[in-house]
């Protein structure tokens, strides 16, 4: 279903809600895509060697982001489902960041807190619009 957009620009709640969802969709690309790349080629690991400290500067952006947007739809629609996925998302993510239990645990964290997040961006931006998503 398509709804047309009136001719007001985006909201900073809209661009709030983009800006988390598509950090979250980076965040999973990241994760799931980039193990997948250095397995397949070894040689690219010593090239491309991403600090450690990577993780908790996402972690950083993550929080405000999406808690921002999270809380502001909420404040509209008042649906508790979105907002706990995101924190369930969140909190998902800081595990996978801050636990040095192994890598296998922290990709695992990682990717299901990715998927929570846009899960939570699309249900509250879904909530907010009425149900309909805004093409533009």
């Amino acid at each position: 279903m398509r709804c047309v957009q009136q001719d007001r620009g985006v909201s900073l709640l809209d661009w709030f809600e983009r800006v988390a969802a598509s950090a979250s969709i980076l965040c999973l690309i990241h994760c799931a895509g980039l193990p997948l790349l250095l397995a397949v080629l070894p040689a690219l690991s010593r090239v491309l060697a991403l600090p450690e400290s990577l993780h908790l500067w996402l972690l950083a952006f993550a929080v405000p982001a999406s808690g921002s947007a999270l809380y502001f739809g909420f404040r509209r629609h008042r649906s508790w489902r979105p907002v706990a996925t995101g924190v369930l998302g969140l909190v998902l993510l800081a595990i996978g960041a801050l636990l040095s239990e192994g890598e296998r645990v922290e990709v695992l964290a990682t990717i299901a807190g990715s998927l929570c997040l846009v899960a939570a961006h699309v249900a509250n931006w879904r909530r907010r619009h009425g149900g309909r998503l805004h093409a533009g």
